[in-house]
């Protein structure tokens, strides 16, 4: 991979920064649902859950609308109005006595939710066709940094007040929106930008636009696909952990910070080596192959020890998105990679506002007292279910000629 250059940097401190805010207030959100008055821990987690689905619901609706925006009218202007966004609800929440009003800056933060789409698009823009997965990679890496980072950050500042942790986040957000005024170039030149019109309002026709790009309808769907599947993991795993092995709280919390950790790892160091010498298509392949291995491994174990070997697996899974947005984005102009880099947003919020709705039902049913037959892993075994359906839509995509480097 070619030398890291300064605005490429910028961008992976970024994304750094927005996932160390997004982590930072994971920790007092029981104490925070509690402040703003609910009654009990099992509606303060219906009102988290309701927060997290507004999140995910903006980001659907928006991050098409905002990638095209920065294709029409530059990286550098939306990026730096979502983060600006981004410090604006930090500092909502830190103020929020309601939970409407805590509503009301989740869902501008998902809107700003942009954050994540502009910066890939301007990873793309600035990274030849070669590099762009390994470059993706290191996407993920900074977020999964930051997901490590944030939490104890959080625990750390909630020690000065429960809404501490937000003013941290609010301060780290609004000093990165003014070194990017100050070092961030514009990545997308004007003779590159196509035209804003109003059916870019409408986020269903983007999709549906997006699909229609020769090359791209695969890599969409495969994507949105194993983002469901990989739902699993965040919704499950604490429940899955105490049902199973009867984790501690803390215990949980460990595990969760060794799975990042790993993805930091495997994104950072692995992903470069892997795909240099599979390239894009086949290391998705095998990134399938180990997914499907690891969620059947967690749906079936009950023995701690196997963890050592389905945690690092599941860690490596991770290597599809960054390979599979490689695809989609070297299949697309230049004047479409916000588009495309918001499509693929607006899938995950899909995925992540739907998959939950399905993976709990189904834990539910194999744990409860009238449970068919107790599979507390059934959910995972769902997930592998429909990674498999993925495998043979990636196997018959043509395969990229390895030393091309043209834009289209």
């Amino acid at each position: 991979m070619s030398r890291p250059s300064g605005p490429y940097l910028f961008i992976l401190l970024t994304l750094l920064i927005d996932a160390i805010g997004i982590g930072i207030v994971f920790p007092i959100m029981p104490d925070l649902m509690a402040k703003v008055g609910a009654e009990s821990v099992g509606i303060g987690a219906l009102w988290a859950g309701l927060l997290m689905a507004a999140y995910a619901g903006a980001q659907f609706v928006f991050a098409p609308i905002i990638g095209s925006i920065s294709d029409a009218f530059g990286r550098k202007p939306v990026l730096i109005a979502a983060l600006a966004f981004l410090t604006l609800d930090y500092i909502i929440m830190a103020l929020a006595e309601t939970y409407w009003l805590l509503l009301v800056g989740r869902t501008l933060a998902g809107i700003a939710g942009a954050t994540y789409v502009t910066a890939t698009a301007y990873i793309a823009d600035i990274t030849p066709k070669t590099e762009r997965a390994a470059r993706f990679g290191m996407v993920g890496a900074a977020f999964g940094l930051g997901f490590v980072l944030g939490p104890a950050l959080g625990g750390i500042a909630a020690t000065w007040g429960v809404t501490a942790p937000f003013w941290v986040a609010a301060a780290i957000s609004g000093a990165n929106v003014v070194f990017g005024l100050l070092v961030l170039p514009e990545s997308l030149s004007a003779a590159k930008r196509r035209a804003f019109g109003v059916r870019e309002l409408n986020p269903f026709a983007t999709i549906v636009r997006a699909f229609r790009i020769p090359g791209l309808a695969v890599p969409l769907l495969a994507m949105f696909l194993f983002e469901f599947a990989n739902i699993v993991y965040p919704t499950l795993w604490a429940f899955w952990g105490r049902e199973v092995f009867g984790w501690s709280t803390l215990v949980i919390g460990i595990s969760l910070s060794v799975y990042g950790i790993l993805v930091v790892v495997a994104q950072a160091a692995v992903m470069p080596v892997a795909v240099r010498h599979l390239g894009e298509r086949r290391l998705t392949i095998w990134g399938l192959v180990v997914a499907v291995l690891a969620m059947v491994g967690l749906g079936l174990t009950s023995v701690v020890w196997t963890l050592v070997v389905l945690i690092p697996l599941a860690a490596l899974s991770d290597l599809v998105p960054p390979t599979l947005s490689a695809i989609a984005a070297n299949n697309a102009r230049d004047d479409q990679q916000g588009m495309v880099q918001g499509v693929l947003s607006s899938l995950a919020a899909i995925a992540a506002v739907t998959a939950p709705l399905v993976f709990t039902p189904v834990f539910g049913l194999f744990t409860g007292a009238d449970a068919p037959v107790y599979l507390p892993g059934a959910p995972f075994l769902l997930g592998a279910a429909v990674l498999l359906a993925i495998l043979p839509l990636v196997a018959r995509q043509p395969r990229a000629p390895r030393n091309s480097s043209r834009t289209r």
